[in-house]
């Protein structure tokens, strides 16, 4: 299976592309960038620009980049406008299977999970982490250094400047815990008595949590132990 690239679309430099990728017109790739396989990339979305660091020395030409890259998994869906900087420290990582929506900004040096929904227009500033399964509403602003647990859920307009730990739901501005994603524990198959416990949680106490007690599954008892040791 080929690719599908539009003949406006403009790749340069060292860019690795798998195989049933679909690159739309006047699309930017600039390569350090590895991209997997079955992949979507709407009209006008840029991959690989500089990251936007003062102090970081921007090339003449895009194809001269130097940053520490772009590494993007497979069968993401990555719509119109979206911005995808190059690392600067590290390189700047998308997982598999995510969803990210029309002009939203991902800043050098972030880390997305698997399966991650990005709203239009959300913005996440450099070393920002969401963990697999992450949720963030339309234009939900996040502060540069912040994590955000897998299976959450930020609702729109939100102002995220502290870290939201797994599975929970978040929004205001600044945002705030209010309570657990039910929706997203339920689809991980997690127990009706797990999911009381872990909402009983985050409506009864403020941080740091404490899940001590809490009965979880193994793939959540892993998902909040690496929180916490984080």
């Amino acid at each position: 299976m080929t690719n599908s690239i539009h003949p406006t679309a403009i790749i340069s430099g060292d860019v690795k592309l798998g195989v049933g990728n679909t690159v739309g017109a006047f699309v930017v790739i600039s390569g350090p960038v590895s991209i997997g396989d079955n992949n979507w990339i709407g009209t006008g979305t840029m991959i690989g620009p500089p990251p936007e660091v003062r102090s970081f020395a921007h090339p003449i030409a895009l194809a001269d980049a130097t940053g520490n890259g772009v590494a993007i998994g497979s069968r993401n869906v990555i719509r119109e406008g979206v911005q995808i900087h190059q690392g600067w420290k590290a390189q700047t990582r998308l997982g598999d299977d995510s969803f990210v929506m029309n002009q939203a900004y991902i800043a050098h040096d972030c880390v997305l999970g698997d399966g991650v929904t990005l709203a239009s227009s959300v913005l996440l500033a450099g070393h920002v982490k969401l963990g697999s399964g992450a949720n963030l509403g339309l234009g939900t602003v996040v502060h540069q250094r912040v994590q955000i647990g897998a299976g959450s859920m930020v609702g729109m307009g939100s102002v995220v400047t502290h870290d939201v730990p797994p599975f929970a739901k978040a929004y205001g501005s600044p945002a705030r815990v209010h309570g657990a994603n039910i929706v997203a524990m339920e689809r991980q198959g997690v127990s009706r008595g797990s999911i009381d416990q872990v909402e009983g949680v985050y409506s009864g106490q403020s941080e740091p949590w404490d899940f001590a007690g809490v009965e979880l599954n193994t793939e959540l008892s892993v998902i909040f132990s690496t929180w916490q040791d984080r």
